[in-house]
């Protein structure tokens, strides 16, 4: 089964934008530095590359425009007659061609470019190819603008369409304007179509969807028919007239009976006879609307023979398609109090699925089925009644499910004593009691002339808390034990006294660093702008200690020497004065020691041959350093330049490069040329002749300078 889905096809750009995006991306997405020095087979491939490039994208995007617009010969005949009707398929088709003319064209101006640009034979001639072989395509695409500007405007309206299966259930709608067809619409499906009280409210094909006997069918609302001559009806009107033509479904024909649509009976039984050709070979059913105004049974006589006339016509129809049944054909229905509503939707249905199945057996591949089918109906072969034999097990098991109560669960208690917000769950039930009655107690504040909260222990909390410590310590003990097994075996005691020695040694370590973390060293110093009071001095610091009785000299002198500039490196005497703060059971830090005598590392030049490096001699060195750069030079050197670079290096001849190693390259001694060591000919003669004239007066002219 074909979908139609006009929404997806790609924006048109106008025909300046159009331009815009295939030549910039044609900047991006090729090179673009190129210069005279390049090979002149270089310099074409460069220039025809980029007229390859824009003429592929013109060709890429003009394709696109044309393979997702539909061919109104291809699509069905109701989606043809469609656009036709909106769009006149003369100018759809003319604007299309356009399109596929001006692809061609730009297809064989890159051809001819491409052949002139390989007989190239300099860049300022590739270059002005190539500006021509753009520019002619662009002026292709400009006058094709109106032709794109109208598919973008077409392609905007396709969008909005609805999505419309003609191939699948369909009940249709159709009528005067103002008869109450979009209310219908709104109450069978979940459409939300716009009801108003004035004519031709809807402009257009609208489509809902709704459920019958677990199958889908698709309700279209069609705009209101007048009943005049073909030639005169316009855009919205043929849109109604191409969906009865081309759609095989079950047409609700309504008709006003109350006449407040500003119709009369005898116009809308005109409008009928009028179309009614298009109505052979489809359920038909005609709906007299806005019953709560004017029953069928009070119409007069001439408007009920009308009546009676178009079912006799709706009958024929039917009749042709099939179905000689005149139930359903003439309906009654009021869609503001809802009366009959359903009953018109489910006849419509109901005929509209008799005849797609009637038409389905009739056709020839359901004969070619039903001749391979075989439907086997069992006979008896006696009158002997053999009853269903079901097991006693099971019987019983039945019974007893039957009669086995259901458990009930929360929800059901909810449910029976309020629902919810009143009703609130018991947490007591659930009590493991030695008696059930006492679990609904309340728990008493005075049982047997005593308060019941005398009997509470009242250190209840610190028994708990020595109980936890308590089993800290066991806990603690098992795996002090533990620790001396390795894999399930008990450790011996030479192994074991290794183990406390580790520990030991650990345990020394985590004391001496948090010892480090004590010293005055590792705390924050507070800056000078937040000690704003002065109150972190060093002659506090000094009354403090002496308050306590400690003699504050040293550690002065070694707050002050920390408070200079440069950190001065303290002596071993000092430190020994000092070694109360790291002194770590009677033994002194010999690594801080170290640190602390430790000065700082002399700066070493390059070439210094440092022991273990593999050289003799810093001469040794220098000549592995300079053929180290020098065999990355070039690597480097090409790592830095490519291609696509914007890169304009200087194209300057040799001899311009270098005066004075020209010259020197070309001395001539006596005629004897030093280079090459062979006689000069005599161009190279002149050239130095040349040279030394040129030179001469610039050295004079520098003598006499000084």
């Amino acid at each position: 089964m074909v979908q139609y889905n006009f929404k997806k096809i790609t924006i048109v750009p106008p025909g300046k934008d159009f331009i815009d995006i295939i030549l910039s991306r044609t900047q991006r997405q090729t090179p673009t530095v190129v210069h005279k020095g390049y090979a002149i087979s270089r310099i074409r491939q460069f220039y025809m590359r980029k007229v390859r490039y824009s003429q592929q994208n013109f060709y890429e995007k003009l394709s696109t425009i044309i393979d997702e617009f539909p061919r109104l010969d291809d699509i069905h005949p109701f989606y043809g007659d469609l656009l036709h009707v909106l769009y006149n398929k003369d100018h759809y088709k003319l604007a299309l061609g356009q399109i596929n003319t001006a692809r061609n064209i730009i297809a064989k101006i890159s051809k001819d470019y491409l052949r002139l640009l390989k007989y190239g034979d300099s860049l300022y001639r590739c270059k002005c190819l190539k500006v021509a072989a753009l520019g002619r395509m662009c002026t292709v695409v400009k006058r094709i603008s109106p032709s794109l500007a109208y598919l973008e405007q077409i392609r905007q309206h396709m969008a909005r369409l609805p999505s419309i299966d003609p191939n699948t259930r369909t009940v249709l709608i159709c009528g005067y304007p103002n008869v109450g067809k979009s209310s219908f619409m709104n109450k069978i499906t979940r459409a939300d179509v716009d009801v108003q009280p004035y004519a031709f409210t809807t402009k257009s094909l609208f489509v809902g969807h709704t459920d019958y006997k677990y199958l889908r069918y698709q309700v279209i609302d069609t705009p209101g028919i007048l009943d005049r001559p073909f030639e005169d009806r316009n855009i919205i009107e043929m849109c109604s007239i191409t969906a009865l033509a081309h759609l095989r479904a079950a047409v609700l024909f309504f008709l006003d009976i109350s006449g407040s649509c500003g119709y009369s009976i005898s116009q809308q039984a005109a409008l009928f006879h009028s179309i009614k050709s298009l109505f052979m070979n489809k359920p038909l059913v005609i709906v007299c609307n806005k019953t709560d105004l004017q029953p069928l049974e009070g119409l007069s006589e001439d408007d009920m023979k009308l009546v009676m006339e178009m079912k006799e016509e709706a009958m024929k129809t039917i009749t042709q398609a099939g179905d000689p049944n005149e139930e359903g054909v003439l309906l009654t229905m009021s869609t503001l109090t809802d009366d009959g509503v359903m009953s018109v939707k489910n006849a419509a249905c109901e005929r509209l699925l008799e005849q797609r199945v009637d038409v389905k057996m009739k056709s020839k591949k359901m004969i070619d089925c039903l001749n391979r089918f075989h439907v086997a109906v069992p006979k008896p072969r006696d009158n002997k009644e053999r009853p269903v034999c079901i097991p006693q097990a099971v019987l019983e098991a039945r019974a007893n499910a039957a009669v086995k109560e259901k458990k009930k669960l929360e929800r059901d208690l909810e449910n029976e004593n309020g629902g919810a917000g009143v009703y609130s769950a018991s947490l007591k039930k659930h009590y493991i009691l030695a008696n059930d009655e006492w679990k609904e107690d309340v728990l008493p504040e005075i049982l047997d002339g005593h308060n019941v909260a005398d009997f509470l222990d009242p250190d209840i909390l610190e028994r708990c808390e020595e109980l936890e410590r308590e089993e800290g310590l066991r806990l603690e003990e098992q795996a002090a034990q533990e620790a001396f097994e390795i894999d399930g075996h008990e450790l011996t005691q030479e192994q074991k006294e290794i183990l406390s020695q580790i520990r030991k040694k650990k345990a020394l370590l985590i004391q001496e660093h948090r010892m480090k973390k004590r010293t005055a060293e590792s705390r924050p110093i507070v800056p000078r702008k937040f000690d704003k009071d002065r109150k972190f001095t060093a002659d506090r610091m000094g009354r403090h200690l002496s308050s306590m009785g400690v003699d504050p000299s040293s550690a002065m002198d070694r707050a002050r020497s920390r408070s200079r500039g440069r950190k001065r490196e303290r002596s071993l005497s000092r430190v020994a004065a000092d070694g109360d703060d790291m002194e770590i059971d009677g033994q002194q830090s010999n690594k801080k020691l170290r640190l602390r005598s430790r000065s700082r590392s002399k700066s070493r030049a390059p070439e210094e041959v440092i022991p273990g490096e593999g050289f003799k001699d810093s001469e040794q060195k220098k000549k592995a350093i300079k053929k180290a750069k020098d065999a990355t030079k070039k690597r480097n050197k090409d790592a830095r330049r490519g291609e696509a670079d914007r890169v304009i290096p200087t194209l300057k001849p040799k001899h311009l490069k270098d005066w004075g190693k020209f010259c020197r390259d070309n001395l001539v001694k006596g005629g004897f040329c030093v280079t090459t060591g062979t006689d000069t000919p005599l161009p190279t003669l002149a050239s130095c002749v040349i040279v030394a004239f040129l030179i001469v007066p610039i050295g004079l002219c520098n003598l006499f300078d000084r």
